[in-house]
Protein backbone atom coordinates (compact mmCIF):
# COMPACT_ATOMS: atom_id res chain seq x y z
CA UNK A 1 0.00 0.00 0.00
CA UNK A 2 1.31 3.62 -0.79
CA UNK A 3 2.29 6.27 1.44
CA UNK A 4 -0.56 9.24 1.48
CA UNK A 5 1.84 12.42 -0.07
CA UNK A 6 1.60 15.81 1.82
CA UNK A 7 -1.55 16.80 0.52
CA UNK A 8 -3.51 13.85 0.81
CA UNK A 9 -2.78 13.51 4.16
CA UNK A 10 -3.82 17.48 4.32
CA UNK A 11 -6.94 16.49 2.47
CA UNK A 12 -7.89 13.38 4.61
CA UNK A 13 -7.48 15.99 7.84
CA UNK A 14 -9.68 18.51 6.14
CA UNK A 15 -12.43 15.95 5.47
CA UNK A 16 -12.58 14.82 9.11
CA UNK A 17 -13.03 18.22 9.98
CA UNK A 18 -15.44 18.15 7.60
CA UNK A 19 -17.60 15.90 9.08
CA UNK A 20 -17.29 17.13 12.40
CA UNK A 21 -18.57 20.29 11.55
CA UNK A 22 -22.23 19.78 10.99
CA UNK A 23 -22.14 17.19 14.07
CA UNK A 24 -20.61 19.66 16.03
CA UNK A 25 -23.65 22.79 14.95
CA UNK A 26 -26.72 20.15 14.97
CA UNK A 27 -26.06 18.91 18.97
CA UNK A 28 -25.73 22.23 19.82
CA UNK A 29 -29.33 22.76 19.18
CA UNK A 30 -30.49 19.41 21.36
CA UNK A 31 -29.96 21.60 24.84
CA UNK A 32 -31.39 24.25 23.45
CA UNK A 33 -34.85 22.79 22.25
CA UNK A 34 -36.10 23.11 26.21
CA UNK A 35 -35.34 27.08 26.02
CA UNK A 36 -37.38 27.42 22.54
CA UNK A 37 -40.25 25.58 24.11
CA UNK A 38 -40.47 28.13 27.00
CA UNK A 39 -39.70 31.34 24.43
CA UNK A 40 -42.63 30.87 22.25
CA UNK A 41 -45.06 28.71 24.36
CA UNK A 42 -45.39 25.57 22.35
CA UNK A 43 -46.64 22.43 23.49
CA UNK A 44 -45.80 19.01 22.57
CA UNK A 45 -47.64 18.53 19.75
CA UNK A 46 -46.60 22.07 17.97
CA UNK A 47 -42.84 21.60 19.12
CA UNK A 48 -43.29 18.20 17.39
CA UNK A 49 -44.08 19.99 14.16
CA UNK A 50 -41.42 22.17 14.44
CA UNK A 51 -38.99 20.07 14.87
CA UNK A 52 -39.86 18.38 11.15
CA UNK A 53 -38.93 21.72 9.81
CA UNK A 54 -34.79 20.93 10.35
CA UNK A 55 -35.27 17.07 8.69
CA UNK A 56 -37.41 19.07 6.18
CA UNK A 57 -34.55 21.89 5.45
CA UNK A 58 -32.01 18.45 5.10
CA UNK A 59 -34.09 16.75 2.43
CA UNK A 60 -35.19 19.29 0.58
CA UNK A 61 -31.54 20.71 0.36
CA UNK A 62 -29.65 17.56 -0.41
CA UNK A 63 -30.35 17.06 -4.04
CA UNK A 64 -29.56 20.89 -4.68
CA UNK A 65 -25.94 20.21 -3.25
CA UNK A 66 -25.43 17.87 -5.25
CA UNK A 67 -26.42 19.51 -8.14
CA UNK A 68 -24.27 22.90 -7.35
CA UNK A 69 -21.25 20.40 -6.32
CA UNK A 70 -21.59 19.16 -9.94
CA UNK A 71 -21.49 22.62 -10.96
CA UNK A 72 -19.32 24.51 -8.54
CA UNK A 73 -17.10 22.29 -6.88
CA UNK A 74 -17.40 20.60 -3.06
CA UNK A 75 -15.79 23.54 -1.71
CA UNK A 76 -17.84 26.23 -2.56
CA UNK A 77 -20.75 24.76 -1.38
CA UNK A 78 -19.11 23.46 1.69
CA UNK A 79 -18.36 26.89 2.66
CA UNK A 80 -21.99 28.59 1.61
CA UNK A 81 -23.40 25.46 4.29
CA UNK A 82 -20.95 26.44 6.55
CA UNK A 83 -21.93 30.40 6.65
CA UNK A 84 -25.41 29.33 6.55
CA UNK A 85 -25.23 27.40 10.05
CA UNK A 86 -23.18 29.69 11.74
CA UNK A 87 -26.13 32.61 10.41
CA UNK A 88 -28.83 30.50 11.94
CA UNK A 89 -27.06 29.06 15.20
CA UNK A 90 -27.67 33.00 17.46
CA UNK A 91 -31.09 32.95 15.82
CA UNK A 92 -32.06 29.30 17.14
CA UNK A 93 -31.42 30.83 20.43
CA UNK A 94 -33.57 34.23 19.45
CA UNK A 95 -36.60 33.17 17.46
CA UNK A 96 -39.56 33.66 19.71
CA UNK A 97 -42.55 32.44 17.71
CA UNK A 98 -43.12 29.55 16.20
CA UNK A 99 -43.04 30.67 13.00
CA UNK A 100 -39.64 32.47 13.54
CA UNK A 101 -38.62 28.89 14.85
CA UNK A 102 -39.78 27.07 12.08
CA UNK A 103 -38.06 29.29 9.32
CA UNK A 104 -34.82 29.03 10.93
CA UNK A 105 -35.02 25.43 11.37
CA UNK A 106 -35.60 25.40 8.07
CA UNK A 107 -32.48 27.28 7.00
CA UNK A 108 -30.30 25.65 9.40
CA UNK A 109 -30.97 21.88 8.45
CA UNK A 110 -30.95 22.97 5.33
CA UNK A 111 -27.20 23.91 5.64
CA UNK A 112 -26.78 20.82 7.91
CA UNK A 113 -28.26 18.72 5.25
CA UNK A 114 -26.40 19.98 1.93
CA UNK A 115 -22.96 19.95 4.49
CA UNK A 116 -23.84 16.15 4.75
CA UNK A 117 -24.48 15.69 1.44
CA UNK A 118 -21.21 17.19 -0.41
CA UNK A 119 -18.88 16.30 2.87
CA UNK A 120 -19.72 12.72 1.68
CA UNK A 121 -19.01 13.35 -2.19
CA UNK A 122 -15.67 14.73 -1.30
CA UNK A 123 -14.99 11.69 1.46
CA UNK A 124 -15.58 9.31 -1.47
CA UNK A 125 -12.74 11.24 -3.68
CA UNK A 126 -10.40 11.15 -0.98
CA UNK A 127 -10.70 7.65 -0.14
CA UNK A 128 -10.44 6.29 -4.06
CA UNK A 129 -7.53 8.21 -4.04
CA UNK A 130 -6.27 6.64 -0.87
CA UNK A 131 -6.64 3.55 -2.30
CA UNK A 132 -8.01 2.12 1.47
CA UNK A 133 -11.07 2.06 3.40
CA UNK A 134 -11.25 5.46 5.14
CA UNK A 135 -15.33 6.15 5.18
CA UNK A 136 -16.02 4.62 8.85
CA UNK A 137 -13.17 6.77 10.42
CA UNK A 138 -14.65 10.25 8.67
CA UNK A 139 -18.22 9.25 9.68
CA UNK A 140 -16.33 8.68 12.71
CA UNK A 141 -15.61 12.39 13.25
CA UNK A 142 -19.53 13.49 13.10
CA UNK A 143 -20.08 11.78 15.61
CA UNK A 144 -17.26 12.96 17.45
CA UNK A 145 -18.34 16.53 16.38
CA UNK A 146 -22.19 15.45 17.71
CA UNK A 147 -20.60 14.51 21.27
CA UNK A 148 -18.02 17.65 21.39
CA UNK A 149 -21.36 19.65 20.37
CA UNK A 150 -23.69 18.58 22.99
CA UNK A 151 -21.32 18.35 25.94
CA UNK A 152 -19.88 22.02 24.89
CA UNK A 153 -23.50 24.09 24.80
CA UNK A 154 -24.61 22.00 27.76
CA UNK A 155 -21.40 22.97 29.93
CA UNK A 156 -22.45 26.68 28.85
CA UNK A 157 -25.97 26.46 29.69
CA UNK A 158 -24.96 24.82 32.92
CA UNK A 159 -22.65 27.78 34.53
CA UNK A 160 -25.45 30.37 33.74
CA UNK A 161 -23.95 31.82 30.19
CA UNK A 162 -27.09 31.81 28.41
CA UNK A 163 -28.67 30.39 25.29
CA UNK A 164 -27.51 33.28 22.82
CA UNK A 165 -23.80 33.40 24.22
CA UNK A 166 -24.05 29.28 23.84
CA UNK A 167 -24.66 29.40 20.65
CA UNK A 168 -22.10 32.37 19.66
CA UNK A 169 -19.14 30.28 21.16
CA UNK A 170 -20.49 26.89 18.88
CA UNK A 171 -20.82 29.20 16.14
CA UNK A 172 -17.17 30.56 16.60
CA UNK A 173 -15.82 27.12 16.65
CA UNK A 174 -17.69 26.40 13.60
CA UNK A 175 -16.14 29.16 11.99
CA UNK A 176 -12.70 28.69 13.16
CA UNK A 177 -12.23 24.71 12.61
CA UNK A 178 -13.28 25.82 8.82
CA UNK A 179 -10.72 28.49 8.97
CA UNK A 180 -8.06 25.91 10.06
CA UNK A 181 -9.31 23.17 7.13
CA UNK A 182 -11.16 24.40 4.14
CA UNK A 183 -7.72 24.98 2.40
CA UNK A 184 -8.03 21.48 1.65
CA UNK A 185 -11.71 20.95 0.86
CA UNK A 186 -12.07 19.81 -3.13
CA UNK A 187 -12.52 22.90 -5.44
CA UNK A 188 -12.57 20.82 -8.90
CA UNK A 189 -16.30 19.75 -9.80
CA UNK A 190 -17.98 16.83 -9.30
CA UNK A 191 -18.90 13.94 -11.62
CA UNK A 192 -22.09 15.32 -13.73
CA UNK A 193 -23.81 13.19 -16.50
CA UNK A 194 -27.89 13.54 -17.49
CA UNK A 195 -29.93 15.39 -15.10
CA UNK A 196 -29.06 16.62 -11.53
CA UNK A 197 -32.13 15.91 -10.30
CA UNK A 198 -32.81 11.82 -10.78
CA UNK A 199 -34.87 9.39 -9.01
CA UNK A 200 -32.19 6.87 -7.57
CA UNK A 201 -31.67 3.43 -10.18
CA UNK A 202 -30.64 0.21 -10.56
CA UNK A 203 -27.84 -0.91 -7.69
CA UNK A 204 -28.71 2.85 -6.15
CA UNK A 205 -31.82 2.02 -5.04
CA UNK A 206 -30.94 -1.29 -3.15
CA UNK A 207 -27.69 0.93 -1.24
CA UNK A 208 -29.92 3.73 -0.14
CA UNK A 209 -32.27 1.21 0.96
CA UNK A 210 -29.64 -0.08 3.36
CA UNK A 211 -29.11 2.96 4.28
CA UNK A 212 -32.82 3.66 4.96
CA UNK A 213 -33.06 0.41 7.29
CA UNK A 214 -29.25 1.30 9.06
CA UNK A 215 -30.58 5.25 10.19
CA UNK A 216 -34.34 4.15 11.32
CA UNK A 217 -32.39 1.93 13.60
CA UNK A 218 -30.28 4.91 14.81
CA UNK A 219 -33.57 7.02 14.72
CA UNK A 220 -35.14 4.46 16.79
CA UNK A 221 -32.04 4.48 19.84
CA UNK A 222 -32.17 8.56 19.85
CA UNK A 223 -36.17 8.55 20.20
CA UNK A 224 -37.27 5.31 21.96
CA UNK A 225 -34.33 3.60 23.82
CA UNK A 226 -34.88 5.95 27.05
CA UNK A 227 -39.09 5.40 26.72
CA UNK A 228 -38.71 1.70 26.30
CA UNK A 229 -36.21 1.23 29.46
CA UNK A 230 -38.87 3.42 31.22
CA UNK A 231 -41.97 2.09 30.32
CA UNK A 232 -41.06 -1.28 29.58
CA UNK A 233 -38.47 -2.02 32.21
CA UNK A 234 -39.39 0.49 34.99
CA UNK A 235 -36.44 2.23 34.72
CA UNK A 236 -35.97 5.63 36.27
CA UNK A 237 -36.16 8.56 33.86
CA UNK A 238 -32.72 9.74 35.55
CA UNK A 239 -30.85 6.74 34.04
CA UNK A 240 -33.32 5.83 31.24
CA UNK A 241 -30.85 7.94 28.85
CA UNK A 242 -27.95 5.41 29.34
CA UNK A 243 -29.17 3.31 26.97
CA UNK A 244 -28.47 6.28 24.04
CA UNK A 245 -24.99 7.01 25.97
CA UNK A 246 -24.32 3.06 25.60
CA UNK A 247 -25.34 3.14 21.82
CA UNK A 248 -23.86 6.26 20.88
CA UNK A 249 -20.58 5.74 22.45
CA UNK A 250 -20.35 2.20 20.97
CA UNK A 251 -20.93 3.43 17.79
CA UNK A 252 -18.14 6.33 17.88
CA UNK A 253 -16.05 3.84 19.07
CA UNK A 254 -16.51 1.21 16.38
CA UNK A 255 -16.39 4.20 12.91
CA UNK A 256 -12.50 5.01 15.01
CA UNK A 257 -11.48 1.29 14.16
CA UNK A 258 -13.81 1.00 11.38
CA UNK A 259 -11.63 1.43 8.64
CA UNK A 260 -9.08 -1.63 9.53
CA UNK A 261 -12.08 -3.60 10.22
CA UNK A 262 -13.17 -3.08 6.52
CA UNK A 263 -9.83 -3.25 5.03
CA UNK A 264 -9.04 -6.66 6.89
CA UNK A 265 -12.64 -8.51 6.28
CA UNK A 266 -13.79 -6.66 3.13
CA UNK A 267 -16.74 -4.43 2.76
CA UNK A 268 -19.58 -7.66 2.37
CA UNK A 269 -18.21 -9.73 5.64
CA UNK A 270 -17.89 -5.95 7.29
CA UNK A 271 -21.98 -5.16 6.57
CA UNK A 272 -22.82 -8.89 7.20
CA UNK A 273 -21.57 -9.09 10.21
CA UNK A 274 -22.51 -5.31 11.68
CA UNK A 275 -25.94 -6.16 10.36
CA UNK A 276 -26.19 -9.48 12.42
CA UNK A 277 -24.46 -7.83 15.40
CA UNK A 278 -27.12 -4.78 15.30
CA UNK A 279 -29.97 -7.77 15.25
CA UNK A 280 -28.70 -9.20 17.89
CA UNK A 281 -28.59 -6.25 20.04
CA UNK A 282 -31.87 -5.23 18.85
CA UNK A 283 -33.36 -9.15 20.35
CA UNK A 284 -30.92 -8.73 23.59
CA UNK A 285 -31.94 -5.67 24.96
CA UNK A 286 -36.11 -6.55 24.21
CA UNK A 287 -36.24 -10.03 24.99
CA UNK A 288 -34.10 -10.12 28.39
CA UNK A 289 -35.36 -8.40 31.28
CA UNK A 290 -32.61 -6.46 32.18
CA UNK A 291 -31.00 -3.19 32.83
CA UNK A 292 -27.00 -4.01 32.12
CA UNK A 293 -28.12 -6.63 29.39
CA UNK A 294 -30.49 -4.00 27.72
CA UNK A 295 -27.15 -1.95 27.69
CA UNK A 296 -25.27 -4.05 26.45
CA UNK A 297 -27.84 -4.58 23.57
CA UNK A 298 -27.51 -1.17 22.80
CA UNK A 299 -24.08 -1.52 22.12
CA UNK A 300 -23.87 -3.92 20.52
CA UNK A 301 -26.37 -2.09 17.74
CA UNK A 302 -23.90 1.09 17.63
CA UNK A 303 -21.09 -1.24 17.07
CA UNK A 304 -23.30 -3.22 14.13
CA UNK A 305 -24.84 -0.44 12.34
CA UNK A 306 -21.20 2.17 12.94
CA UNK A 307 -19.98 0.70 9.48
CA UNK A 308 -22.63 -0.39 7.20
CA UNK A 309 -23.86 3.31 6.24
CA UNK A 310 -19.87 3.99 5.31
CA UNK A 311 -19.56 1.07 3.25
CA UNK A 312 -22.78 1.70 1.56
CA UNK A 313 -21.26 5.39 0.42
CA UNK A 314 -18.44 4.08 -0.57
CA UNK A 315 -20.13 2.00 -3.00
CA UNK A 316 -22.76 4.74 -3.87
CA UNK A 317 -18.83 6.49 -4.86
CA UNK A 318 -17.71 3.22 -6.91
CA UNK A 319 -20.75 2.21 -9.23
CA UNK A 320 -21.45 3.32 -12.45
CA UNK A 321 -24.84 3.32 -12.66
CA UNK A 322 -25.42 7.00 -12.02
CA UNK A 323 -22.66 10.00 -11.84
CA UNK A 324 -21.74 10.35 -7.61
CA UNK A 325 -23.20 14.18 -8.39
CA UNK A 326 -26.90 12.30 -8.17
CA UNK A 327 -26.17 9.28 -6.56
CA UNK A 328 -24.65 10.42 -3.47
CA UNK A 329 -27.14 12.94 -3.06
CA UNK A 330 -30.14 10.14 -3.75
CA UNK A 331 -28.29 7.45 -1.16
CA UNK A 332 -27.79 10.74 1.74
CA UNK A 333 -31.71 11.43 1.00
CA UNK A 334 -32.80 8.10 1.52
CA UNK A 335 -30.95 7.60 4.65
CA UNK A 336 -32.20 10.37 5.88
CA UNK A 337 -35.40 9.58 5.79
CA UNK A 338 -35.28 6.78 7.81
CA UNK A 339 -33.91 9.14 10.78
CA UNK A 340 -37.14 11.02 10.00
CA UNK A 341 -39.88 8.56 9.21
CA UNK A 342 -38.03 5.46 11.56
CA UNK A 343 -39.27 7.09 15.21
CA UNK A 344 -43.13 7.53 13.78
CA UNK A 345 -43.14 3.95 12.13
CA UNK A 346 -41.28 2.47 15.24
CA UNK A 347 -44.55 4.26 17.32
CA UNK A 348 -46.70 3.47 14.86
CA UNK A 349 -46.03 -0.28 15.74
CA UNK A 350 -45.77 0.28 19.02
CA UNK A 351 -49.53 1.95 19.21
CA UNK A 352 -50.65 -1.21 17.15
CA UNK A 353 -49.11 -3.50 18.68
CA UNK A 354 -45.98 -2.66 21.51
CA UNK A 355 -43.05 -1.43 21.55
CA UNK A 356 -41.25 -4.62 22.00
CA UNK A 357 -42.66 -5.42 18.63
CA UNK A 358 -41.75 -2.22 17.20
CA UNK A 359 -37.92 -3.05 18.59
CA UNK A 360 -37.97 -7.09 17.18
CA UNK A 361 -39.43 -5.87 13.78
CA UNK A 362 -36.33 -3.27 13.79
CA UNK A 363 -34.24 -6.18 14.22
CA UNK A 364 -35.55 -8.37 11.76
CA UNK A 365 -35.16 -5.05 9.22
CA UNK A 366 -31.22 -5.36 10.24
CA UNK A 367 -30.77 -9.48 9.51
CA UNK A 368 -32.22 -8.58 6.15
CA UNK A 369 -29.64 -5.59 5.51
CA UNK A 370 -26.72 -8.04 6.88
CA UNK A 371 -28.29 -10.64 4.30
CA UNK A 372 -28.51 -8.10 0.90
CA UNK A 373 -26.01 -5.51 1.46
CA UNK A 374 -23.38 -7.90 2.12
CA UNK A 375 -24.62 -9.34 -1.19
CA UNK A 376 -24.56 -5.94 -2.91
CA UNK A 377 -21.43 -5.77 -5.83
CA UNK A 378 -20.47 -2.55 -8.13
CA UNK A 379 -18.71 -2.06 -11.28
Amino acid sequence: MTHPTGLQRSQQMATRAAFFVPGFAIACWAPLVPFAKARAGLDDALLGVLLLCLGLGSLLSMPLAGMLAARHGCRKVMLATVLMMVLMLPLLALASTPLTIGAVLLVFGAGIGAMDCVMNMQAVVVERESGRAMMSGFHAFYSIGALSGAALATLLLSIGAGAVLSTLVVAAGVVAITALSSRWWRSERAEQGGSSFALPRGVVIVIGAVCFISFLAEGSMLDWSAVFLHDVRGIELAHAGWGFVAFNIAMTAARLFGDRLVNQLGPSMAVLLGGLLACAGFVLATLVPSFAVALLGYALVGIGCANIVPVMFSLAGRQTRMPESVAIPAVTTMGYAGVLLGPAAIGFVAQQWSLPSAFLMAAASLALVAVVGSMLRVR
